[in-house]
């Protein structure tokens, strides 16, 4: 069983239609066939909490998020880097690459202290962080999640979904001929995109 600490992060990558994806033979991955999710949160890029994209944060950050956390209770690590993406609203989780060794460094300014719980650690605010963490931001989470429009975050994503969707079904069912004709719709969305971008008509 992996401990939170050996958690990683994968990037999507993109695959041409002559790539063989880790599922197997057919490069099978869910209902996309070989081809994975467009979009992660909130739009993509970002690996998943992914620390990732997922309104990165500084390293600063995740220092003032852990102290502010701790103002409330101890806590496990594996807990904080959940309560940040659910504080956050899901726009920032923030990797166990960055969460622990910031707890490693706080633990030896003397701002936390550890104790061994069910094979876990469970991190305390010492008198000098709890003042440390009082002089901080309430909330140093929020800013990633400013300015997101989630109802419109959530449609771009259904609809990135839907057309990879498509695509993966003509790719796996369909004949070279119709296989070509979906790589040309997917080339011309592609172009109309950018026109949007460049104001052109």
């Amino acid at each position: 069983m992996r401990s939170p600490g050996q958690g990683h992060e994968h990037g999507h990558g993109h695959c041409g239609p002559g790539h063989r994806g880790r599922g197997g033979a057919d490069g099978r991955r869910g209902a996309f066939g070989q081809f994975g999710p467009p979009f992660g949160p909130p739009f993509g890029g970002g690996g998943r909490g992914r620390g990732g994209g997922r309104g990165r944060a500084r390293r600063g950050d995740v220092r003032a998020s852990i102290l502010a956390l701790l103002k409330d209770r101890p806590m496990h690590g594996y807990e904080m880097i959940q309560e940040i993406g659910e504080r956050s609203g899901g726009a920032w989780k923030p990797s166990p690459g960055s969460v622990y060794p910031t707890l490693a460094l706080l633990e030896d300014e003397g701002l936390i202290t550890s104790a061994s719980e069910g094979g876990k650690k469970l991190f305390t605010l010492t008198d000098s962080g709890r003042v440390e963490a009082e002089a901080g931001p309430e909330a140093p989470w929020e800013e990633a999640g400013r300015g997101v429009d989630w109802e419109t975050v959530n449609e771009i994503r259904q609809a990135g979904w839907g057309l990879m969707e498509a695509f993966g079904q003509v790719w796996k069912t369909g004949s070279t001929e119709q296989r070509q004709k979906a790589v040309e719709v997917i080339n011309e969305a592609r172009k109309k995109l950018y026109l949007i971008l460049a104001d052109e008509h």
